[in-house]
């Protein structure tokens, strides 16, 4: 194989990893965590929640822990504590949780986010950490009440043939089954409720503590006093309406959405606990005396002597100072041929050492390493993208303070100037505008969309990480692919021979296949497939050496050969320039060439390359047709790069790119206003992956690349993107619709259970008719939601 021009690219990407390694080393170091000096939190510092007093900075989790500290500063000032590093001190270390949509938050104790209520995460995971626990708590409350929840429900329905007429023993009998449903399974709903009023965040907690209180309460007063409503209010036998079904089965939807939504924000930990455990977990140390012992990862320190044998991973960031062997390093430069490593280059952590033997000086440790660095770009783009429920959130609180403020409107309003008995045709009419209100319609209105969506992309080989992805797939307008594995097939395909005078290319395959037989490398297995796959007979190797990074040689029926690179030719003083214009010609078309020789006289050239999936063109001219640019950023070389570009019509190349090129690609247009997707398969691109509006994995890469990515192709085959652009166009849409209808819904339903009707029809919306309207709300929108299964991608 010839190796030239790839050490010239090897040389180019060893100056390229140290640039990374120390770029982020200049850009990373310890974030300052402030406390609020109103509330306690930890946070980091947000120009937006800044205040200045006496000359001192101040920081704030919210706006409304801003304002209290700017009315009176000197009644929290006793409170506040010194900036504190956000990585404890070594010996102690602590971990820090923050919230997915606000990452300014930050706590040492799990909990909740005082802005939105979403419950906080670590900002790094461990690779010790166990099942989620809030994930597990929601689990076990919706589990142990769904039963009781579906009981009440079915009892609302179908209790009066249950129970004679005149004995309202139904009200009791729903207050024992709701009261555990309401009280133990959604208790975390009404701290969170309590925790935006406080805070002055309304959110969706707000509306559905509201809701739920606002149900369960007034039930719970007309089963124990029913005399304190109007007989307009009774049902069959005296029975005054109750609603605890609405409350009991609000909780259980609830539970349901969480459980779902923490199971896919987990899978964003999943990512950096898939790079945390590429790492080995120990080395082999050579002490000054040459004995060789194992030892934990974490007892290497820098100037220690490593042995790496073949088939081990390279512990550490270092530099070989003894032995010849070809590393893979595939998982994290994306190139696909392995890499020969002298005395004098560097090896990365974490790489795997395929045939020789090793021995390199340990450089970099911990988190000075090109993993732990890629580690933290992961984490870093994963905190920085823009959390897409933000306008929701805003939409929201001014919904939450509507829907109170008409309510109170409404109590006031009949208490004062209705009929007799007019408070409580007030208390009522305002407990039917809270039940209408109920979010219930709104909360589904984007949730059922996105499980009809994901459940129909997954029929198609597109898996999607969140809703997220699916709002932003539509948007999408520059498409940034990896050539290795997203544009090819990601492993050594035969590519053709080329025969000296005097042999055929039969003899040329034949001859490099039986000697390639003992080869453990991948362009062998290549061309041993190759003539396999033809049906020739192999011979049987008589002799076989491996020479480490240049090729092999052996005896075959008596035939002396020699098969790899110019420089084994050069040491086997065979003239091979004869086929020199030829090796150009097919290393030019991005082919690695090896050179074959019998007893001295040059036999021919044999090509092996990285074939284009079958389906690429297609994909490329369907993605361009919609609009779409492409760009290629590989960490292959530039010449290999160009080549496959010029086949497929692709302008823009970046070639012999770290991650940290493909990470800062991303970022540099979508500060030019692309809304950018990234697809690759690959380790190295897991930092691009993750910070682009929309990550694209291939399910035949590797699993970091799909836990960073938000859309996974389950066949790797690039067509499904212009199909998941269509598909988040239709989710897009149902959602639209499904929340407009339960916006227009809302805004004609609480003007009716508000009562502005009762001066002209003399009628009022009970309670009753409001929970059986919000009921209807709900499964109009899930109806919606459900075309979605038959929508054509």
């Amino acid at each position: 194989m010839d190796l030239q021009s790839r050490e010239a690219r090897h040389h180019h990407h060893r100056g390229s990893d140290a640039a990374l390694v120390n770029a982020a080393d200049a850009a990373v170091g310890p974030d300052k965590l402030f406390t609020d000096p109103v509330c306690g939190m930890k946070v980091s510092a947000d120009e937006t929640r800044k205040t200045a007093h006496a000359g001192q900075d101040y920081y704030f989790c919210s706006a409304g822990c801003m304002a209290k500290f700017r009315a009176s500063p000197q009644s929290f000032l006793n409170k506040v504590e010194t900036p504190e590093p956000a990585v404890a001190q070594k010996g102690a270390p602590t971990t820090l949780f923050t919230c997915p949509m606000h990452p300014e938050i930050r706590k040492t104790a799990p909990g909740s986010c005082p802005v939105c209520g979403m419950a906080l995460e670590p900002v790094m995971p461990s690779l010790d950490d166990d099942d989620n626990p809030e994930l597990a708590a929601f689990r076990r409350r919706f589990w142990w009440t769904l039963p009781l929840s579906v009981a009440v429900f079915m009892l609302a329905m179908f209790g009066h043939m249950l129970f004679p007429a005149g004995i309202p023993r139904q009200n009791v009998v729903e207050l024992v089954l709701s009261t555990p449903v309401v009280l133990w399974a959604g208790w975390p709903f009404f701290v969170r409720c309590a925790h935006s009023l406080r805070h002055r965040s309304p959110n969706m907690w707000t509306l559905i503590g509201a809701g739920v209180s606002a149900a369960y309460g007034y039930s719970v007063v007309a089963t124990f006093a029913p005399g304190l409503f109007p007989s307009t209010f009774t049902a069959h036998g005296g029975r005054v309406g109750v609603y605890y079904e609405a409350a009991a089965v609000i909780v259980s939807l609830t539970l349901l959405g969480q459980i779902l939504e923490l199971r896919a924000r987990s899978q964003t930990s999943a990512a950096i606990k898939s790079l945390m455990g590429l790492a080995p977990k120990t080395a082999r140390r050579i002490r000054n005396d040459g004995i060789e012992e194992d030892v934990p990862l974490t007892h290497v320190h820098i100037g220690d002597a490593l042995r790496v044998r073949p088939g081990e991973k390279v512990p550490v960031d270092g530099g070989v100072t003894e032995g010849e062997s070809a590393v893979d390093e595939s998982m994290l430069t994306g190139e696909p041929m392995p890499v020969t490593k002298r005395p004098g280059d560097k090896v990365i952590g974490a790489t795997l050492n395929t045939s020789g033997s090793l021995v390199i000086h340990a450089e970099k440790i911990g988190s000075q390493t090109m993993l732990a660095q890629i580690v933290h770009m992961v984490a870093q783009a994963q905190r920085s993208r823009a959390p897409m429920q933000r306008l929701a959130d805003v939409v929201a609180g001014y919904f939450v303070v509507i829907v109170i403020g008409i309510a109170l409107l409404t109590l006031l309003g009949w208490g004062f100037f209705g009929p007799e008995p007019s408070w409580v045709f007030g208390f009522v009419n305002a407990v039917a505008v809270l039940i209408i209100a109920c979010p219930c319609a709104l909360g589904l209105a984007t949730p059922m969309s996105i499980m009809a969506a994901t459940g129909r992309a997954a029929t198609q080989g597109m898996l999607f990480r969140d809703a997220a992805a699916i709002e932003a797939m539509h948007k999408v307008d520059t498409l940034i692919v990896d050539k290795t594995g997203t544009l090819t097939q990601g492993k050594p395909g035969f590519d053709r021979v080329v025969a000296a005078p005097g042999f055929s290319e039969d003899d040329v395959l034949r001859l490099a296949a039986s000697i390639d037989q003992g080869s453990e490398h991948p362009l062998a297995h290549a061309i041993v497939a190759e003539a396999q796959r033809r049906g020739m007979t192999l011979d049987k190797p008589e002799s076989f050496e491996s020479s480490s990074g240049i090729g092999v040689r052996g005896v075959i029926s008596g035939q002396r050969i020699a098969l790899g690179n110019t420089a084994l030719m050069d040491a086997e003083r065979i003239d091979w320039r004869d086929l020199a214009s030829q090796a150009e010609a097919l290393r030019s078309e991005g082919a690695s060439v090896m050179v074959l020789s019998s007893n001295e006289h040059l036999v021919g050239l044999l090509a092996v390359s990285d074939p284009l999936k079958a389906s690429t063109m297609e994909a490329l001219e369907t993605l361009r047709a919609a609009g779409l640019s492409v760009i290629m950023a590989t960490g292959d070389g530039l010449t290999t790069a160009k080549s496959v570009a010029k086949k497929l019509g692709i302008t823009e190349v970046h070639g012999e790119v770290t991650p940290h090129d493909k990470l800062a690609l991303v970022e540099r247009l979508q500060q030019e206003g692309k809304v950018v997707a990234m697809a690759g398969d690959g380790i190295n691109d897991a930092p691009a992956l993750a910070k682009a509006d929309v990550g694209i994995a291939m399910g035949t890469g590797t699993d970091v690349a799909m836990n960073s990515a938000h859309l996974t192709l389950v066949k790797g085959d690039l067509r499904a993107i212009a199909r998941a652009r269509v598909l988040s166009l239709d989710t897009v849409r149902n959602m639209r619709q499904n929340l407009g209808f339960a916006f227009v819904y809302n805004t004609l339903g609480i003007p009716l259970a508000a009562g502005l009707l009762y001066p002209f029809t003399g009628l009022l919306l009970s309670p009753m008719v409001a929970a059986l309207a919000m009921s209807l709300s709900s499964v109009s929108v899930i109806t919606n939601a459900l075309r979605l299964r038959g929508t054509s991608t």
